[in-house]
């Protein structure tokens, strides 16, 4: 059995991190570099950095900082943004990325993500999916960022992009991120009972308990958010701790480690 994922986002935006509501991101953060050394102090499992708007303004995903803040990232990193072609993905794996996630590009060339599967393995294949929830009770598919509706059936997407060499779906609600009101279970569990490869769970955790659900409820086999982790004093390590004694099966170095530590 797989042993499930707590996995911080980062959201980058002309040099900053930020944060925002169901994808307007303007909430200035901090910094990339400070937030990776405080993640890797709370164990987290992962971590994924996305450059929020490199698809809209069609600029290259800046490999020297990718190369300094790896050196700093002492987990797997998977970075996304603006990627469009399986020639760049070895520029960012020599850079320091682990894996590499693949939205927007991904409903204009679909056999990207196989292309990239057979250079560097499924393993590194991220693919993500953003949802709308539609005024008639349908979940659709977004590109650029939420932006631009692409009429996929999320489920039939997912599917595709399991057949076509993805090796993860992350899955992230529109309307929930951000709200820290908990994750889209019932859109969940629709991925994850449509793929056999694992599915991230993203957008709208505001506790452990959210976190909880998404496994055991939805089938999540890992959990990421950022809200949760930069506006409230909960923890990845934490979560980690929480999730254990829901009996969710996470690595035994968490159950270690006490509460009391500056860490909280």
């Amino acid at each position: 059995m797989l042993k499930i994922r707590v996995i911080p986002t980062l959201l980058w935006k002309d040099y900053g991190l930020v944060k925002g509501v169901s994808f307007d991101s303007w909430r200035r953060v901090g910094s990339v570099l400070p937030a990776i050394k405080v993640y890797n102090r709370r164990e987290v499992d992962e971590m994924i950095l996305v450059d929020v708007i490199a698809n809209s303004s069609h600029d290259v995903f800046d490999i020297d900082s990718l190369e300094d803040f790896s050196q700093d990232c002492f987990v797997p990193l998977t970075v996304g943004g603006g990627i469009s072609n399986a020639s760049e993905v070895q520029n960012f794996l020599r850079a320091g990325a682990d894996k590499i996630s693949i939205n927007t590009a991904a409903y204009d060339r679909p056999e990207l993500i196989t292309e990239i599967a057979k250079i560097h393995g499924s393993q590194c294949v991220v693919s993500s999916i953003d949802v709308r929830n539609l005024s008639d009770g349908r979940w659709s598919c977004f590109s650029h960022s939420g932006t631009l509706q692409t009429n996929k059936c999320v489920a039939e997407w997912a599917k595709e992009l399991e057949d076509r060499g993805a090796g993860e779906i992350l899955i992230t609600s529109i309307d929930n991120d951000g709200t820290m009101n908990g994750y889209d279970l019932p859109l969940i569990e629709t991925v994850s009972s449509s793929v056999d490869i694992p599915v991230i769970a993203s957008g709208g955790a505001g506790c452990y308990q959210d976190m909880i659900d998404a496994v055991q409820k939805s089938g999540a086999s890992a959990v990421a958010a950022a809200s949760i982790f930069h506006f409230t004093e909960q923890t990845p390590k934490e979560a980690k701790i929480a999730m254990s004694q829901a009996g969710i099966l996470i690595r035994e170095n968490y159950l270690d480690d006490s509460l009391s530590n500056n860490d909280r």
